[in-house]
């Protein structure tokens, strides 16, 4: 658990946020991008999620998003994988501290036990502002998210 990659800075220091207000990048068509905000998605569970990311989806493709559902975001995930980006670098969205970038789910050969198996993969990429978020913490956190989409069970079961 890293709670600075939810957060903000501003001129009276840092704001570690309770609440979890999760933007993503939503593309639309060829007018560029949106990020839709699921705010409070600590009280959601996945299907709720899921059905919030579908609206706000179908909402901005539509061109009908209000203005609150894409403000007070606490923390923002990217996906260029939908566009085919196998990696890249993720803007920071200020003020927040950090966005995740997913890329392409692509199958590698890999190194299992001394044999080469294909294998699907993914790249992420956690930018962040380094005043406020180490290293250490950056790879925590990112750790922390590989291994909740190897074992989804673990997000499910809170463990």
């Amino acid at each position: 658990h890293q709670p600075k990659v939810n957060s903000q800075f501003h001129e009276h220091g840092l704001e570690v946020f309770k609440h979890v207000n999760l933007g993503f990048g939503t593309a639309l068509g060829d007018d560029g991008l949106i990020v839709p905000v699921i705010h409070q998605c600590q009280n959601l569970n996945l299907k709720q999620i899921a059905a919030e990311f579908s609206r706000l989806t179908e909402k901005a493709r539509n061109n009908q998003l209000s203005q609150k559902e894409v403000q007070g975001g606490t923390f923002t995930i990217s996906n260029g994988g939908g566009f085919g980006s196998l990696i890249s670098t993720p803007i920071l969205n200020p003020p927040q501290t950090a966005i995740l970038g997913m890329h392409k789910i692509q199958e590698r050969p890999m190194a299992v036990d001394g044999k080469v198996e294909i294998l699907p993969m993914m790249y992420l990429a956690l930018s962040y502002d380094h005043r406020l978020i180490d290293g250490k913490e950056a790879v925590q956190f990112l750790v922390a998210v590989k291994n909740f989409i190897e074992d989804p069970a673990r997000l499910l079961l809170d463990i």
